[in-house]
C-alpha cells in the first residue's frame, strides 16, 4: 500500500463532516446454496467463477484469504475492506480489490458476493453509479439470483430486494457534545435508516465518527433509498455545522483544540483512541477557522488515522509490533506529519 493511491486520501463534498460514502451490493449466484451450507469445494468453484468474470477495468486484484496474512487480514478489517467475521474465515473464500482500494468484493462470506464501493465526502450517485457498472458486468457472466417478487435473493431476509446497504461516515462531535446523538437515532429510526458505530452493527462510536444507513431494502428502489439517506444527511450536515460554530465561540472549547495539536505535535507514546478523540477536536479546529496557519488539512488527518492503526501499522512495518511499540511508533509518525 503506497501513501499517494488510496481514496481516502482525497477530498470529498461535504467532507468536515461526511468523511466517506459507501455502497454495498448483497448477490448470490443462481442455482447455489447461500455460503453457510456450501462445502469448501463449493465456495472455491465461486471463486474461479467470479475470477474468470472480473471485467478488465478497473483492474481488480483476488486474493484468497488463505493465502494471506493474519496481519493483513486485520489490516483490511480497519481499513474497512472486509467485515470482523470474514477475516477468520480461510478455505474457499477471497476478496477482489482495486489498486485505490475503492471497489472490494467479498467472496464467500453471508452472501457469495459482497461489493462494495467507497467514495470520499458525501458521493452516493457516482459510487452507486460505479457500483451498479461492476454489478452489471458481473452478472452477465455469473447469473444473480433474483426473483420478481423477491428481488435479488440473499441468506439474510434483512436483504432482500434491492439488497443495498448505502453507508456514510460521519463525523458528529458537536452534536454528540449537545447530547444529540440519542434523539437523532430515535429520528433516523422512523425514516428506513439506522445510525450505529463506525465498524457497523455492534460497534461503537469511536472519534466521535458514526454510520448512517438505510434499513430497507425490500419494496423499495435504490434511487428512492439513496434520496432517503442524502436528504436526510444534508440535515444532520447542517445541524452538525452550526453546533460547530456554537461550541467555537467558546474560549474552553477553543482551547481544548490548541491544547489537542499540542499534545499530538508532542507526546511520546499515543494509543490509537486517543490519536481519534485528539483529532476529532482538530477537524472541528479547522472547519470552524480556530486553528489557522497549519500546514495540514481534513485529508491528512484521515490518512494518518488510517496509516496509525494496530494492525495496518504493523502491515506497513512488516513487523509484529506490542502494543508499547506501536504507541510509540504511532506518537513517532503523528509528529512527523502534524509539524510546525
Amino acid at each position: 500500500m503506497t501513501k499517494t493511491d488510496k481514496w481516502y486520501r482525497l477530498s470529498g463534498p461535504e467532507g468536515d463532516v461526511v468523511l466517506s460514502t459507501r455502497i454495498r451490493l448483497a448477490r448470490n449466484l443462481n442455482g447455489l446454496p447461500f455460503p453457510a451450507y456450501m462445502t469448501v469445494e463449493q465456495k472455491e468453484s465461486v471463486v474461479q467463477k467470479v475470477r474468470a468474470a472480473l471485467p478488465q477495468s478497473p483492474k481488480l486484484t483476488l486474493l484468497e484469504l488463505r493465502n494471506t496474512q493474519r496481519i493483513d487480514a486485520l489490516s483490511m478489517v480497519e481499513r474497512h475492506l472486509i467485515s470482523p467475521d470474514f477475516s477468520r474465515c480461510a478455505d474457499g473464500t477471497a476478496v477482489v480489490l482495486s489498486d485505490d482500494e475503492s471497489v472490494s468484493i467479498m467472496l464467500c462470506e453471508e452472501d457469495h458476493l459482497r461489493l462494495q464501493i467507497m467514495r470520499p465526502g458525501l458521493q452516493l450517485t457516482e459510487a452507486f453509479a460505479a457500483a451498479d457498472e461492476l454489478d452489471t458486468q458481473l452478472d452477465e457472466q455469473l447469473h444473480f439470483a433474483f426473483d420478481d417478487r423477491l428481488g435479488y435473493l440473499t441468506q439474510c431476509p434483512t436483504n432482500l430486494g434491492n439488497g443495498m446497504r448505502a453507508s456514510l461516515m460521519l463525523h458528529l462531535p458537536a452534536l454528540e457534545e449537545s447530547g444529540s446523538i440519542r434523539q437523532l437515532a430515535n429520528t433516523v429510526s422512523k425514516l428506513g435508516l439506522t445510525i450505529r458505530g463506525c465498524y457497523g452493527e455492534g460497534s461503537r462510536s469511536e472519534g466521535h465518527i458514526y454510520q448512517l444507513s438505510n434499513q430497507v431494502t425490500l419494496g423499495i428502489t435504490e434511487q428512492e433509498a439513496m434520496d432517503n439517506l442524502q436528504n436526510f444527511a444534508m440535515q444532520i450536515v447542517r445541524e452538525e455545522r452550526a453546533a460547530r460554530r456554537k461550541l467555537a465561540q467558546d474560549m474552553r472549547y477553543q482551547d481544548n483544540i490548541w491544547r489537542a495539536l499540542g499534545i499530538l505535535r508532542y507526546a511520546r507514546s499515543l494509543s490509537h483512541q486517543e490519536l481519534l478523540e485528539l483529532t476529532s477536536h482538530l477537524r472541528v479546529g479547522l472547519s470552524t477557522e480556530v486553528l489557522k496557519g497549519v500546514a495540514f488539512t481534513g485529508d491528512d488527518l484521515n490518512a494518518l488515522i488510517n496509516d496509525t492503526q494496530p494492525a495496518t501499522m504493523m502491515m506497513l512495518a512488516r513487523q509484529e509490533l506490542e502494543p508499547v511499540e506501536r504507541d510509540t511508533a504511532r506518537a513517532v509518525t503523528v509528529r512527523e506529519r502534524l509539524a510546525e
